[in-house]
């Protein structure tokens, strides 16, 4: 099963929980053990698996991966986004989750997040549930 998720973010900079949309996914497939595979098809935007519990986790985060890739650096890229697409390329296109007894295996604590770093926009994100 294939479905396309669309959604929106309101900062340049942003993580997004999509666990619950992507678990509504593995639910629908009905798909009892396999996997699921999100991806995004954006150059700078990715996905990253973290803790969703406490907020101050992307924060820190996302501060901390400001500091190592500043959109203030003198960049080729003339586009004004070079540190987006870096960003991007840190984080990966994708993530996949075990799926088992028709459930997301993630930890107590773990979240599945759009990471956004060239919004706002809507972003396109597919998950693929397959049995196996």
């Amino acid at each position: 099963m294939l479905v396309k998720l669309e959604i929106n973010t309101n900062k340049r900079v942003e993580f997004v929980d999509i666990t619950s949309k992507v678990s509504n996914v593995v639910a629908q497939s009905g798909v009892k053990e396999g996997l699921c595979v999100v991806y995004v098809p954006h150059t700078t935007c990715g996905l990253t698996i973290n803790e969703h519990a406490d907020p101050s986790v992307v924060e820190d985060i996302i501060g901390h991966t400001s500091k190592l890739v500043p959109d203030s650096e003198k960049y080729r890229h003339l586009e004004g986004n070079s540190d987006a697409h870096i960003k991007a390329s840190l984080f990966g296109s994708s993530v996949s989750i075990i799926v088992s007894d028709g459930r997301l295996l993630l930890g107590t604590w773990q979240g599945i997040f759009l990471c956004e770093f060239d919004g706002p926009r809507r972003r396109s994100v597919y998950v693929k549930v397959m049995e196996g």
